[in-house]
């Protein structure tokens, strides 16, 4: 009996779990996101605004492992402002974030609805505002980790976390 329950257990965990995968080769997504945390924090005395962002990607191919690959772009941007009323101290600089990521979408739990997915991303920092030696463009490269829940065939909720433009990334994809 014991047996028996174990199989139909195993047998019906199987058949849950195997419905349409939600990333696969030719899909394309659209995120856009707010970040919070990043690359330059503006220190105490400063405001700063979170990374707005938007990215996008597509699914390139299938790769063994179960899974599929994808590239694609991301522009991100985010503001600091710095205001000292005692020293009467005031500037503010932003960067923008250009870059291209690829990601790796792990399509072996085929949950409905869940896209996983971790990837790397290469980029130029654009920096501008006052001149300050330490915030000068620059390139730079970021990892991520993520997950995306489909609410239906075509909208999702995002969330990143990584280092990069933002630590952490909320938001909304579109997938056409």
């Amino acid at each position: 009996m014991k047996k028996s329950i174990i199989y139909l257990a195993i047998t019906f965990l199987t058949l849950s779990f195997t419905q349409a995968q939600e990333f696969s080769q030719g899909t394309n997504v659209i995120n856009a996101g707010i970040g919070f945390g990043g690359y330059y924090y503006g220190g105490s005395l400063s405001n700063q605004s979170p990374v707005f962002s938007v990215s996008y990607e597509r699914g390139i191919w299938d790769v063994p492992g179960p899974g599929v690959v994808s590239l694609g772009g991301y522009i991100g941007y985010k503001r600091f402002s710095y205001d000292d009323t005692f020293f009467n101290d005031n500037y503010s600089w932003s960067y923008t974030t250009v870059g291209v990521r690829g990601a790796y979408h792990y399509t072996g739990f085929d949950i409905d609805n869940l896209d996983v997915y971790g990837g790397a991303m290469v980029s130029f920092r654009i920096y501008g505002g006052d001149d300050y030696s330490d915030y000068r463009s620059r390139p730079g490269a970021g990892a991520f980790v993520g997950g995306r829940w489909y609410f239906s065939e075509s909208f999702a909720g995002f969330a990143e976390a990584g280092y990069g433009a933002a630590y952490l990334t909320i938001g909304a994809s579109f997938r056409f």
